[in-house]
C-alpha cells in the first residue's frame, strides 16, 4: 500500500516539508547587502543623465529658435523692394483728396 497522507494537500507533514524546503532554499541565498556607496553612485548617475538631458534640450531649443529667426530674415529679404500698396504715395500725388494719416495726427507733410 502506498502512503497518500504525505502527498495530499493539508496533510500533517506537508507544512513541515514545505518549511524545510524553503529554509534550505533560503540558506543557499547569500544576504543581499548593497555596497555602502551604491546610493551615492546611483544618484550620481541619475544626476549626470538629468544634466545631459537638460543640455540637449537647451541646445535643441537654441537651434530651433536660430533656424526660425534665420528663415524669417530670409523670407523678409525675399520681399520685393518696390513700394507696396499700403505705403503708396500715388493716391496723394494723383490729386484725389482723402483723409491722410499725417494730417489726422496734426503733423505737416
Amino acid at each position: 500500500m502506498t502512503d497518500t497522507s504525505q502527498s495530499t494537500p493539508g496533510a500533517p507533514g506537508t507544512e513541515e516539508q514545505l518549511r524545510e524546503a524553503l529554509e534550505a532554499l533560503a540558506g543557499q541565498v547569500s544576504p543581499a547587502r548593497p555596497a555602502s556607496d551604491a546610493y551615492r553612485a546611483a544618484r550620481g548617475d541619475w544626476l549626470r543623465r538629468e544634466r545631459r538631458r537638460r543640455m540637449i534640450l537647451a541646445v535643441l531649443i537654441t537651434v530651433v529658435f536660430t533656424l526660425a529667426v534665420l528663415i524669417g530674415l530670409w523670407v523678409l529679404n525675399q520681399a520685393p523692394s518696390a513700394d507696396g500698396p499700403i505705403f503708396n504715395d500715388a493716391v496723394r500725388d494723383s490729386g484725389v483728396s482723402g483723409p491722410s494719416v499725417v494730417g489726422s495726427l496734426g503733423l505737416r507733410p
